[in-house]
């Protein structure tokens, strides 16, 4: 099949023609992965909501420029990188701070349920303060590594695609995701998390 007849190509140019059904198609399909990432990130929810809003108008002014060499999720993902990235400059500027429940609260699946949730007051303490050591400890790592843990542990998108959105080659994707492990794993450890022997 000629490429001007793969499935993405036929979606680029119904998206490149502002054809509001695809338009409709890319937001339902990418619009909870993206908010995913951005709570993951950090945000909080209205800051999330923000960026997703961002992402898409940001998407819709470039997608001329968009030639399809990639998947779109990964065009989308590198906006959110970039935008997510200009708001950590804004918020350093402004000397504002995530709140820990916020990052806490990133730590639900996608229901917003815990996989396995508190069976009684102990437990929920207990979760309650390692998800405050988790969001410390995520605190405690550069943007670049927290975006990179987020896109690929949490987002699981694969080693090429985080690449390709942050713009590491697959060595320095590997060394910091490597650090940014071994900060958590350090830092969780100080706190008392870490494998009892």
């Amino acid at each position: 099949m000629p490429p001007s007849e793969t499935p993405l190509a036929g979606d680029l140019v119904r998206l490149k023609r502002r054809d509001p059904e695809a338009l409709a198609a890319l937001v339902n399909e990418h619009s909870r992965p993206l908010y995913r990432a951005a709570r993951g990130m950090g945000f909080t929810e209205d800051e999330a909501e923000d960026l997703l809003q961002e992402v898409f108008l940001t998407f819709l002014s470039t997608l001329d420029r968009f030639e399809g060499r990639s998947q779109p999720s990964t065009w989308l993902f590198g906006i959110l990188h970039h935008k997510s990235m200009e708001r950590r400059r804004k918020r350093v500027r402004d000397d504002q701070h995530d709140p820990i429940d916020d990052v806490f609260e990133s730590r639900f699946d996608s229901a917003g349920s815990w996989s396995a949730p508190p069976a009684d007051l102990l437990r929920l303490q207990q979760a309650r303060q390692i998800g405050e050591a988790i969001a410390h400890c995520l605190d405690g790592l550069s943007p670049l590594q927290r975006s990179v843990f987020v896109l690929r542990e949490m987002e699981e998108l694969s080693s090429a695609e985080v690449c390709n959105i942050i713009g590491l080659t697959v060595t320095n994707l590997g060394v910091t995701m490597f650090r940014a492990r071994n900060r958590l794993r350090e830092c969780l450890e100080g706190k008392g998390w870490g494998n009892a022997e």
